[in-house]
């Protein structure tokens, strides 16, 4: 059986076993369903300030066909609303609780009420508003955000039944009734059993937790430690099912169903994070694939004359989730000694690269085929590099240095990273030069920011041609 024929037999397995009832199906996934409703409640924020400013001009001036408190909406809201999505306003608390969100929009509408107050001073600028008709329509945008967002209450609790993750339960080895709102699979029957030294089954892992906000685990206690490290890999929400505490790496506590959870991990980037660090893949990576394309059509035809064979190479790397992904490079060695599984790292007098391949690697223009893998999906712009399956340091494959290299693959994998702007990259020779990189990972997750993402790329541009790269 091949690969293909494996996971597509693995795909029937889950579907097969996976509990789900159909009266509590939803049309949509959670997180889609979340994003309307977030959608909908800052359309209903910014119609109740809209009207409001409306309101508070009309009543005083006596001319219900005045746009004048309109306008000064207007000029509030992207700042208003710009503010609260920056701090993370609209988020699966305002959900659960629309009440309480009420002070922080109240906080970014005062800030932009600041700003446009300071803007006309200095500017010299007359508001077509009095002082007391700003006053009125302050207070009557907290009045109508404050009935918006209890009326708003209901409409979510209608919307999604009170459930607003997708939440999936992998029993392993234990007795557990499930509720019904969740899906549940014995890991056994879906040949999940836990081991961080088989890649194939963490892929089988990432690919089954794709579509689901939170994965619980109900397992052996001796399997709690193994599954704890297993879900930290993972850009979700993990938790364990625990009778008590102990010494698992817990981030937090939560419940399941009225028991004890340990949560041992959680995606590092949120919904509007992952939002800023696509929409700066897709900025970058459209006019790159535009503005290079003569130069990869002009290497594509020169690999294709030096050597038989195709242009591109694809071999299977670890990606996002721990889930395999073909990578996408142009073709540097002779077809016939091409290394599949990445199990000899090139060498600087490596005799299988190619006289075209040679150049190509050493000014990293072999990696410009991957701009077709972030387009896809498959990678991020910045993140860690992603390794083949057979990667080795010191002899040793690089999850068996140390375990946490698992935990590297929460982001999305980056054509350039951190690893890389500190000159971690070549062959890697001693268990030292996974460890460097691994720290660089680990570090640059932890503390992901969208202008760190833009300092490595121009960072990147001074060591495209390295000493290391051959």
């Amino acid at each position: 059986m091949n690969a293909f024929e494996a996971q597509r037999a693995f795909e029937e397995q889950l579907r097969a076993h996976a509990r789900i009832d159909p009266a509590v199906a939803p049309v949509w996934r959670r997180s889609t369903l979340r994003m309307v409703l977030y959608t909908e409640l800052l359309l209903l924020d910014s119609i109740a300030i809209l009207a409001a400013f409306y309101l508070a001009a009309c009543t005083r001036d006596g001319n219900w066909l005045s746009l004048a408190g309109i306008n000064v909406g207007v000029f509030l809201l992207p700042i208003t609303l710009g503010t609260a999505l920056a701090s993370g306003t609209y988020s699966l608390a305002c959900l659960r609780y629309p009440v309480s969100g009420v002070k922080n929009i109240f906080s970014a509408f005062f800030f932009s009420v600041f700003v446009v107050l300071l803007g006309s001073y200095l500017l010299t600028a007359e508001l077509p508003l009095s002082r007391v008709q700003l006053g009125e329509g302050a207070l009557l945008s907290l009045l109508f955000v404050t009935i918006g967002r209890l009326l708003f209450r209901r409409h979510v609790r209608a919307a999604t039944g009170g459930r607003l993750l997708d939440e999936l339960v992998i029993v392993d080895g234990v007795s557990l009734d499930v509720a019904g709102n969740a899906v549940a699979l014995d890991a056994r029957i879906i040949n999940l059993s836990p081991n961080p030294r088989d890649p194939q089954m963490l892929h089988r892992l990432g690919t089954t937790v794709i579509g689901f906000d939170r994965v619980i685990v109900a397992c052996t206690e001796e399997h709690r430690a193994v599954w704890a490290l297993l879900l930290k890999g993972m850009n979700i929400k993990g938790e364990i099912l625990v009778p008590q505490f102990n010494a698992l790496g817990a981030i937090g506590v939560d419940s399941y169903d009225g028991k004890d959870t340990l949560v041992v991990s959680q995606g590092p980037l949120s919904m509007p994070n992952r939002a800023k660090k696509r929409a700066l893949d897709l900025a970058i990576t459209v006019p790159a694939v535009l503005a290079l394309s003569p130069l990869m059509i002009i290497v594509a035809i020169l690999i294709k004359l030096e050597s038989p064979g195709p242009v591109l190479f694809a071999q299977d790397r670890v990606g996002r989730g721990n889930r395999l992904f073909k990578i996408l490079k142009f073709r540097s060695m002779r077809v016939t000694l091409c290394d599949a599984n990445g199990n000899v790292s090139a060498s600087r007098d490596d005799d299988r690269i190619t006289k075209v391949g040679r150049f190509i690697r050493k000014t990293s223009i072999d990696e410009l085929p991957q701009l077709l893998n972030v387009l896809r999906g498959d990678m991020s712009v910045v993140g860690p590099r992603p390794h083949a399956l057979g990667s080795r340091a010191a002899d040793h494959l690089f999850w068996e240095i140390d375990e946490r290299y698992w935990h590297r693959h929460t982001l999305k994998p980056g054509m350039t990273g951190l690893a890389q702007v500190r000159g971690f990259r070549g062959a890697t020779d001693r268990r030292v030069d996974l460890t460097n990189r691994l720290q660089a990972d680990m570090e640059y997750i932890d503390g992901w920011d969208i202008w760190r993402d833009i300092t490595i790329l121009f960072k990147t541009l001074r060591v495209i041609v390295h000493s290391n790269a051959f």
